[in-house]
C-alpha cells in the first residue's frame, strides 16, 4: 500500500533508558537528544520518545509485530525482558512485554500479506 503509519509517540521518563530498551528489541536509532529519541521501525515508522511523565501502568497506544513469534518470546525472556506467556488467538499468537515506563506491549505474530 502507498500510506503507512509515520509517527507513534510515548512519553518517557528518561529518553536515554527508554531508547536503550526499544534498541535492544530491535528499532534503530535514527536521533536522540535532549528533547527526543526517534527509533525506526520495519516500514519506516517511527517511534517518538518525548520527555515527561508517563502514565504509570498503561497499555501502549501501538503493538508490535514480528515474523517468528516463539524465537521472539525465547530471545526476549533470555534477555530477562520477562515476556508474557505466548496467547494463541485465531488471527494472532501474541505475548506482552513492559517497557521501562511500565507500558505494556503486545507484541504479535505477523499477518503481512505480499512482500516484506
Amino acid at each position: 500500500p502507498p500510506v503507512w503509519i509515520g509517527h507513534a509517540v510515548l512519553t518517557v521518563a528518561d529518553t536515554n533508558r527508554s531508547a536503550e530498551f526499544w534498541r535492544e528489541i530491535g528499532l534503530r536509532e535514527v536521533e536522540r537528544n535532549e528533547h527526543v529519541a526517534v527509533l525506526e521501525l520495519r516500514g519506516g515508522t517511527h517511534l517518538l520518545l518525548l520527555p515527561g511523565t508517563p502514565p504509570g501502568d498503561a497499555d501502549a497506544p501501538f503493538d508490535l509485530m514480528v515474523d517468528d513469534l516463539d524465537a521472539t518470546h525465547d530471545e526476549w525472556a533470555t534477555r530477562g525482558l520477562d515476556p508474557s506467556p505466548i496467547e494463541r488467538g485465531r488471527i494472532h499468537a501474541s505475548f506482552f512485554v513492559r517497557d521501562p515506563d511500565g507500558y505494556r506491549v503486545k507484541v504479535n505474530s505477523s499477518h503481512v500479506v505480499g512482500e516484506v
